[in-house]
């Protein structure tokens, strides 16, 4: 048996099957939870219940949201360009999972354990944009088209600073495998020889990259009410919206598992001597997760024009200038070694 899962290509493409299944479906099932979770949140600070009919507690509430967009018509302007209408949806969910594939969540549970994972990541989710694009365009909607040139123009600028923050990791790393960067934060202070406390200010301006990169408020621009309706999605309904929907919440929790694997350990635990393991990685990224839907109850929308400022003149020089210190510290090993991990061995 062992033998047909690794010798034949009809038993690697059952294996590879099952590996994607054992991924996406409990991922699936997380997002209905965690869109409870954000909905709930945002509840609790502007003191009302949220969620609290569907289920006990209002649990199964997301899961009745996707009966109804499951079950709705799916409704088609009728001077869109119906082949792309219908194609940027799936585009937005397929890459959101895909990306996917090279995330380790313990030591040797990933799929694909590439050793350019970050560059796979990277290459994904520029792609994403294409998605948002050929969504506005072919609705045929001057609002829905203005809504996708704005996140189109939002994610470009704010992938830069988030690939010049990476690189700074990279730097101390001497590796682009998420596994390496983990095990290069392993060390005997526990969370305190993670990345997060070496590259402390980067970590800040990932969080917000993140924001801005998945267009989540206070940076959701393409969606603001009050301009442009509903952004690039206005036009869509029933299943094509709740595949941009699922696939931007996808993006959400990526963004929660690579500043956790970059910055915070990964699998690894906080205090010596536990036990490492599957559980720190999820604990961890649900935290970040609460970070992101906190600032969405808090934080005020920014405007456009603030927006790109933010991220060309501010983030851009600064994670720039970080990259340049970080090479600097790692190549002559300054601060006992902490930004050369790659020299000292963890």
């Amino acid at each position: 048996m062992v033998e047909f899962f690794t010798t034949t290509n009809l038993g690697i493409a059952l294996l590879v099957l099952g590996q994607c299944l054992l991924l996406v479906v409990p991922l699936l099932v997380a997002l209905a939870f965690l869109m409870y979770a954000d909905r709930k949140v945002w509840a609790a600070v502007q003191m009302r219940k949220g969620p609290n009919v569907v289920g006990a507690f209002g649990l199964l509430q997301s899961f009745a949201d996707f009966i109804k967009y499951i079950v709705k018509e799916v409704v088609i302007p009728a001077g869109s360009d119906k082949v792309v209408f219908l194609l940027a949806p799936m585009i937005s969910f397929v890459l959101a999972m895909i990306a996917w594939a090279v995330v380790p969540f313990n030591d040797g549970w990933v799929i694909s354990d590439l050793n350019v994972a970050i560059l796979y990541i990277l290459a994904i989710s520029s792609l994403e944009v294409y998605g948002v694009i050929m969504g506005g365009w072919a609705s045929n909607s001057k609002y829905a088209f203005l809504g996708s040139l704005r996140s189109a123009a939002q994610m470009i600028s704010y992938e830069v600073s988030i690939g010049l923050i990476i690189i700074g990791v990279i730097l101390s790393t001497g590796s682009l495998n998420l596994s390496d960067i983990v095990q290069a934060q392993e060390g005997r202070y526990g969370l305190f020889s993670w990345y997060w406390l070496p590259h402390l200010p980067m970590v800040v301006l990932f969080f917000v990259s993140a924001l801005a990169e998945t267009n989540r408020p206070p940076f959701d621009l393409p969606e603001a009410e009050s301009e442009l309706v509903a952004g690039y999605q206005v036009e869509y309904s029933a299943t094509p919206f709740l595949l941009f929907m699922i696939g931007e919440l996808t993006a959400v929790v990526l963004m929660c598992a690579l500043t956790t694997l970059l910055f915070f350990g990964g699998w690894l635990s906080p205090v010596p001597g536990l036990p490492d393991g599957f559980l720190w990685m999820v604990g961890k990224m649900t935290l970040v997760f609460f970070m992101f839907a906190m600032v969405k109850a808090i934080v005020p929308r920014y405007r456009y024009d603030q927006l790109m400022r933010l991220g060309w003149k501010v983030f851009l020089p600064m994670s720039l200038i970080w990259v340049v210190l970080v090479a600097f510290a790692a190549h002559f090993e300054l601060f006992g070694g902490a930004y050369a991990r790659w020299a000292i061995g963890g």
